[in-house]
């Protein structure tokens, strides 16, 4: 073969390589693992970097202005909407075709998951309410359960645990989202402007009505989600509810004529970027906490860390297993026939990993106070070390039973 032809032939090979690659790339950020160790290592990453002799160097960054937001304010408002627009997608499918759909088997995990949000935040209430120093605003920190980092525990863990208890985890961490999402909406909104957010509803409704109507090109969708986002922000509302109206919006049941619902196919293209970029990109500049000796003695005798800790970790844990537990027992409902009581308890450990959405509402709930913002994310670290580690031991031990079975 001439010179000239294998300089084509590599030419010609070059992109099904490439093409290859980034298939790899892709499916390797769909799974949970990678997700999970993404965010765990940009996590790590923000706490060296703040701590070390660049530290200014990371505020600075976080501080810097690009373009109508800082970047932190990017990372919280924009990145996150990816991740909300993909919770949205979940929580839908779940309310449609998934297990939110058939009560019965919805009951208990939906309970287990408000009774897992109530208690956290009555324990906070309790620690601060007693305090003269306490601070009640940061009631909602500790009710957030962190959807990705808890699933890629049970994934690394579980790999011979029952499919039931992954569905049960599942449905309970997408109600956690919803209630998450509401307290957001509800509690953390600022500064209301009721044009901009008639405006961001209008948007919806469109993108609503070109899934009504089977409008496929990204080039109608693109626009039409980015303009309703800048419009929740512009509203007061926080930016993310944008991401889960849109999600909500989109159709997950497929026509006969299609192979997958346009849900599976924006899931598909997307969760890559929502897992290998966005949230690590916000854990990046939101767990950024400077741990001096001052700083670590001060979040030792503050009441918020205290109820932050205090209520991901045992709050979440009595919550989860306790409305689980009553709901069986007093009800009509009932756990899942391949599930035991000591796979609930260790999920309602895992439930205490609070992560990414317990960081934005810390930044959310203290506002300016920058000092008091630092101490309840790292109460949040903290706290979902401790759940993390635990319920890993908790269903290493269950994994290995039912191994030897």
């Amino acid at each position: 073969m001439s010179p000239v032809n294998r300089l084509l032939q590599r030419r010609r090979a070059f992109p099904r390589v490439l093409a290859s690659e980034r298939a790899f790339l892709a499916e390797t950020l769909r799974a949970e693992t990678t997700g999970g160790l993404l965010l765990l290592g940009a996590a790590v990453i923000a706490l060296i970097w703040a701590n070390s002799p660049w530290q200014e160097t990371y505020h600075h960054l976080r501080e810097a202005q690009l373009g109508p937001l800082s970047v932190e304010a990017w990372a919280a408002d924009g990145a996150l909407a990816l991740f909300f627009y993909l919770a949205g997608v979940e929580l839908k499918r779940e309310l449609v075709v998934g297990t939110l759909s058939r009560l019965s088997e919805a009951v208990v995990p939906v309970v287990a998951a408000v009774a897992g949000m109530v208690l956290p935040a009555t324990i906070y209430l309790i620690v601060n309410l007693t305090s003269a120093a306490g601070r009640p605003s940061g009631w909602a920190v500790p009710t957030a359960t962190d959807i990705a980092f808890a699933l890629a525990v049970l994934a690394i863990v579980g790999s011979s645990l029952p499919s039931a208890l992954r569905a049960f985890l599942l449905t309970l961490a997408v109600v956690d989202d919803f209630g998450a999402i509401l307290i957001i909406a509800i509690f953390f909104s600022h500064g209301f402007h009721l044009l901009a957010l008639l405006a961001a509803v209008a948007l919806i409704a469109v993108f609503a009505l070109l899934q009504r109507f089977r409008f496929r090109t990204p080039f109608l969708y693109v626009p039409v989600a980015l303009a309703a986002w800048w419009f929740m922000h512009e509203s007061g509302v926080h930016a993310t509810i944008a991401g889960v109206a849109l999600g909500l919006a989109t159709r997950v049941l497929r026509d006969p004529d299609e192979k997958k619902s346009p849900a599976e196919r924006v899931e598909h293209r997307l969760r890559p970027w929502s897992a290998g970029l966005a949230v690590p990109v916000f854990a990046l500049f939101a767990a950024g906490v400077t741990l001096s000796g001052s700083a670590v003695r001060a979040m030792l005798t503050d009441p918020v860390a205290t109820g932050v800790v205090a209520g991901l970790v045992a709050g979440k844990a009595l919550g989860v297993f306790g409305g689980s537990w009553l709901t069986a027992r007093f009800t009509r409902a009932e756990l899942n026939s391949d599930l035991a009581w000591r796979d609930v308890a260790a999920v309602s450990v895992l439930a205490g990993i609070g992560f990414t959405v317990a960081l934005l509402i810390a930044q959310l709930a203290f506002g300016d106070d920058v000092a008091q913002i630092e101490r309840a994310k790292a109460a949040v670290l903290i706290a979902s070390l401790l759940a993390a580690l635990l319920a890993a031991l908790l269903l290493f031990r269950r994994n290995r039973a039912y191994a030897e079975d």
